[in-house]
C-alpha cells in the first residue's frame, strides 16, 4: 500500500527508557514514559494505549491491550547527542557524529558577549548562565526594562537564548539581535544549534509572561534531508510548530507555527481534513519545554492526555491511504536529576486505517528509519550520504 499523505507528530522528548550507551551520558536509569506512569496512576490515555503504547513499554498504571491497532517499536539514536536538531535531524536521514557546543557549565566566553555587545547597540548583557526561561525573567526582566540591559542564557541544550520585552524592546529589535548572535555563533568554537528570541510581556516580578513569538534562528543542516528530496520531487511538506525552524526552512514547502502542543494538534486535525499529497511533520514541545525541563511529572502526564484526547480526533480523520507516525526526538524524565534531555529510545507507532495486521516490530536502530520509509512510499532517492533502511514492507 503506498499512501498519499503520511503524517509524522513528533511528541518533544518523550523517551521510553536508557539507550544502551545511556551510561556515557550519565542518563543510566532514565525512563521518561514509565517515570510519569508511576507518578501520576489515574494517568488516561486510552488512543495511545490501543495503539500498543504499553505493550510496547510495560507501564505501570495504563495496561496492555489485548489487539492494539497500530504496529510499534523502540528506536535508538545512532547520532551522537541528545538535543533536538540532532534527533530530527536524524529522522530525516543525517548522521551526526560531532556533537554541538554547548556553554551549560561554563556560559558564553567573554569574546563572543562583547562581540554581541557591540552588535546590539552596546547593551550590558547580562545573565549568561544556564536557566529556566522563567527563573531568569523572574530574576532580571525588571533590570533588563530599567536599564536597557540585555538577558543572554542558555541551558543544557546547544542553544544562545536573548530576552527581549515586546513592549519596550521591540520585537524587530530582539529579532536583529538575534540575528546578530546566529552570525557571530557561526565560529567553531562557538557554534552552537540555535540562537532563540524569547519575547515577554509585563513590567515586574510575578507578571511576567512569554509570548508566542518566539523564533528559533537553527544552523541549517549540513547535507540534503529527505525533505529536500520530497519538497524537490514536487511533494507537499508541511510543518507544524517548531518544525521549520528545526531544519531552518530547508525542504518546507509550508509552514504553519504553534501556540502550543494543544494548538499544534489542533492545526494538524485541520491539516488532515484538506487534501495534500506528501509528509506533514509536527513537532509538539511543550512537553520537552514546559514539564520535562522544569521537572513537572504531573504537569507532563496531563499534558499526554490532553495529546490523547486529539490524538483520539485525529484517528476519526485519517483516510484509507493516510499512514499516522507517532514517534519522539529524545528524552527528558521529569523525575531524573538536573533539568538537562535524556539519552533514552523513543517509541514509534505506525497506523493506518487500511492495515490489517498490528503488533511488535524489531527495534530501529536509527531514527533515520522513518524518513527512509517516507521516501520509500513516495518513490523518492535518499540523498547521498543519508542513513536508515524502509519498513513500509513491514506495514501490511
Amino acid at each position: 500500500m503506498k499512501y498519499k499523505r503520511i503524517f509524522t507528530v513528533v511528541i518533544d522528548s518523550l523517551g521510553v527508557g536508557a539507550e544502551p550507551d545511556a551510561k556515557d551520558y550519565d542518563d543510566e536509569g532514565s525512563d521518561t514514559l514509565g517515570h510519569i506512569s508511576e507518578q501520576k496512576p489515574d494517568l488516561l490515555i486510552p488512543n495511545l494505549q490501543r495503539m500498543g503504547i504499553a505493550n510496547l513499554h510495560p507501564l505501570k498504571h495504563v495496561a496492555p491491550v489485548q489487539e492494539p491497532i497500530a504496529y510499534y517499536a523502540k528506536m535508538q539514536e545512532a547520532s551522537v547527542g541528545k538535543d533536538t536538531m540532532t534527533g530530527h535531524w536524524e529522522m530525516m536521514g543525517l548522521h551526526i557524529t560531532k556533537p554541538f557546543q554547548t556553554f551549560t557549565e561554563t556560559g558564553f566566553p567573554k569574546e563572543l558577549l562583547d562581540a554581541l555587545s557591540e552588535r546590539c547597540d552596546g547593551r550590558r548583557i547580562i545573565g549568561n548562565k544556564a536557566a529556566s526561561g522563567t527563573a531568569i525573567l523572574d530574576e532580571l526582566a525588571e533590570q533588563e526594562i530599567n536599564h536597557g540591559d540585555l538577558i543572554v542564557y542558555t541551558s543544557a541544550d546547544s542553544v544562545l537564548q536573548i530576552c527581549g520585552n515586546e513592549e519596550t524592546m521591540g520585537l524587530e529589535t530582539l529579532y536583529r539581535y538575534c540575528e546578530a548572535a546566529r552570525e557571530l555563533t557561526m565560529k567553531d568554537e562557538w557554534r552552537v544549534g540555535r540562537v532563540i528570541a524569547r519575547p515577554y510581556t509585563g513590567k515586574k516580578k510575578g507578571e511576567f509572561v512569554r509570548t508566542s513569538n518566539r523564533h528559533d534562528y537553527a544552523l541549517k543542516p549540513y547535507g540534503r534531508t529527505v525533505l529536500n528530496a520530497l519538497k524537490d520531487a514536487g511533494l507537499d511538506v508541511i510543518s507544524v510548530g517548531k518544525i521549520k525552524d528545526i531544519f531552518d526552512g530547508e525542504g518546507i514547502s509550508e509552514a504553519y507555527r504553534s501556540k502550543s502542543s494543544v494548538h499544534g494538534m489542533e492545526q494538524t486535525i485541520a491539516l488532515a481534513k484538506k487534501d495534500f499529497h506528501g509528509l506533514c511533520f509536527v513537532n509538539l514541545v511543550d512537553f520537552d519545554a514546559l514539564w520535562g525541563h522544569r521537572r513537572n511529572p504531573i504537569g507532563y502526564g496531563e499534558e499526554l492526555e490532553r495529546f490523547d484526547v486529539l490524538l483520539g480526533e485525529l484517528l476519526k480523520e485519517l483516510k484509507e491511504d493516510d499512514l499516522l507516525i507517532i514517534t519522539a526526538d529524545h528524552g527528558n524524565d521529569p523525575t531524573f536529576r538536573g533539568t538537562d534531555h535524556t539519552r533514552e529510545m523513543v517509541p514509534l507507532l505506525v497506523y493506518s486505517p487500511s492495515m490489517q495486521g498490528h503488533g511488535l516490530w524489531n527495534n530501529s536502530k536509527t531514527f533515520a528509519d522513518i524518513g527512509a520509509t517516507i521516501a520509500d512510499n513516495f518513490d523518492v532517492k535518499m540523498p547521498e550520504g543519508t542513513i536508515g533502511s524502509s519498513r513500509l514492507k513491514e506495514i501490511q
